[in-house]
């Protein structure tokens, strides 16, 4: 009789345990939604999402040449909606977003990417919607390599937008700055999760071996905010995203 009690009394502090950690999940949804509402950033998304093509226009950035004192160039227009180090959904504050997302006002496969910066275009045997640059000589940080990844370039079913100058097994393929390689597209792999168009950009690290790193992993990733001359970093950027004036970096 004992152990029945001991055995009630477990399940139901159990029960109030479980009760307790979903109601403190769902108080932190609330408020990180309410944040979301009262984020600039966060409204400017909303209108992306819910505006007409002419109040999408308004909102997207447009910069072929490299902003003043930066050496990279935007590698497509778009709305620059989620941005580095972004803790909003799918992201979160222990995830963020390592790179930069451009959403494009267009359907998959119009909308131009161009190579940010001079470098060697590798793209793996398997990859369906991605390319990744390599930068020998890091123009802020000289001596270091760098990688630049690209990715969503591909339509739902894997059907890619990648410029048939870089087939999957492409290695080492030299191109200048400003060189097309494909179009944005709203390719996912293999999550159920819908992506909007867009382009998906980062920087990642060198290993130290002359590979690039994982890019899933934030810590692997630089800011790209000084390299392209605009406040990319969610914890500084504005509301609108364009040139800022040339810093010390």
């Amino acid at each position: 009789m004992k152990t029945q009690t001991n055995r009630t009394r477990w399940l139901k502090w159990s029960l109030i345990g479980v009760a307790v950690l979903a109601a403190a999940y769902l108080v932190y949804q609330a408020l990180a939604y309410l944040r979301y509402l009262n984020d600039p950033r966060g409204q400017s998304f909303v209108q992306w999402a819910t505006g007409d093509q002419a109040a999408r226009d308004n909102l997207i950035t447009v910069q072929r040449d490299a902003c003043p004192g930066a050496p990279f160039i935007l590698p497509a227009d778009g709305f620059i909606g989620l941005l580095y180090a972004d803790p909003r959904g799918p992201y979160s504050s222990r995830n963020p977003h390592q790179g930069i997302d451009i959403f494009s006002n267009t359907e998959p496969g119009l909308t131009p990417v161009y190579a940010a910066y001079d470098g060697y275009v590798t793209r793996e045997k398997d990859w369906k919607s991605s390319l990744i640059i390599r930068v020998p000589d890091d123009p802020l940080h000289p001596g270091t390599q760098i990688w630049l990844y690209h990715t969503h370039m591909a339509d739902r079913e894997g059907n890619d937008f990648i410029v048939d100058a870089f087939p999957p097994g492409t290695r080492e393929l030299f191109v200048p700055q400003g060189t097309l390689l494909g179009y944005t597209g709203d390719y996912n792999g293999d999550s159920v999760r819908d992506v909007w168009v867009h382009l998906h950009f980062s920087i990642v690290r060198d290993d130290g071996n002359g590979r690039y790193t994982n890019e899933l992993d934030f810590n692997n990733t630089l800011d790209p905010s000084p390299y392209l001359g605009m406040a990319l970093n969610y914890q500084d950027a504005p509301a609108a995203i364009g040139c800022q004036a040339a810093s010390a970096n």
